[in-house]
């Protein structure tokens, strides 16, 4: 990166959006301007609490003609960015049938339906059933913990639960494997949730997207109907 990219992602300034000119401030990612100006770009492994991960690739966008993660890009002057494309779109919406083949995720029996930013992603996409052949995995549920329950079947590996609990200093979670053997392991003797220094107020047990980890005794606590995405679309969605 030459001198003068340097100085000018810390400067504010504007780029071009879909032919919508954005305002950046000093630092900001394309992502982070982008949703600050109220426009729409999808993505499962951002959040605005932690520094970009950009593992999911669902925020990929054409900067300039090249393609790149929308979370990771510093913002600068004069770049001519294109999302919201059928050839992008239509990416996204393979990367996200590939993620419902790869793990369970039925929808109408899962408490965190309606709450769930895989699920409404995917209406928002249009994406109306899985396309590829499913893998049903066989993976481990973990109720051990006496407030939590982990299952690892519904894990689109975000990450968002481990730089949580790195960043409360706990580090409960990481991640193992590689490929379709990736998944998510607990730090504890047992490799059991209850053996871990989780607590049902850390973030890091609140901030997962899907159902992955869950709070006991509290299901359907919010009805169906009233829940975060019923209301209004994910591309209409606050900054979480």
């Amino acid at each position: 990166m030459s001198t003068d990219h340097r100085i000018d992602a810390l400067s504010p300034g504007t780029f071009s959006l879909d032919g919508q000119e954005v305002e950046f401030g000093p630092g900001d990612t394309l992502l982070q301007a982008a949703r600050r100006a109220g426009h729409y770009i999808p993505h499962l492994c951002w959040h605005p609490d932690f520094p970009a991960h950009g593992s999911c690739r669902l925020c990929t966008v054409k900067v300039n003609g090249r393609s790149g993660a929308a979370c990771t890009i510093a913002a600068s002057s004069g770049q001519e960015v294109e999302s919201d494309t059928p050839e992008l779109n239509a990416q996204r919406k393979t990367l996200l049938q590939m993620l419902f083949v790869e793990g369970n995720h039925f929808c109408p029996s899962c408490e965190k339906s309606g709450n769930c930013l895989l699920q409404a992603t995917a209406y928002q996409m249009g994406m109306d059933g899985p396309h590829f052949e499913e893998f049903y995995p066989n993976r481990r549920v973990d109720a051990s913990h006496p407030d939590l329950l982990l299952d690892l079947n519904r894990c689109i590996l975000c990450g968002l639960c481990v730089r949580a609990s790195a960043q409360e200093g706990k580090h409960v979670f990481a991640m193992g494997g590689r490929g379709v053997a990736s998944h998510l392991l607990v730090n504890s003797d047992s490799g059991q949730l209850a053996d871990s220094s989780l607590s049902a107020t850390d973030h890091a047990a609140n901030i997962c997207p899907v159902g992955a980890i869950l709070p006991k005794r509290r299901g359907f606590v919010i009805p169906i109907g009233q829940r975060r995405f019923d209301s209004h679309p994910v591309a209409q969605e606050d900054e979480p």
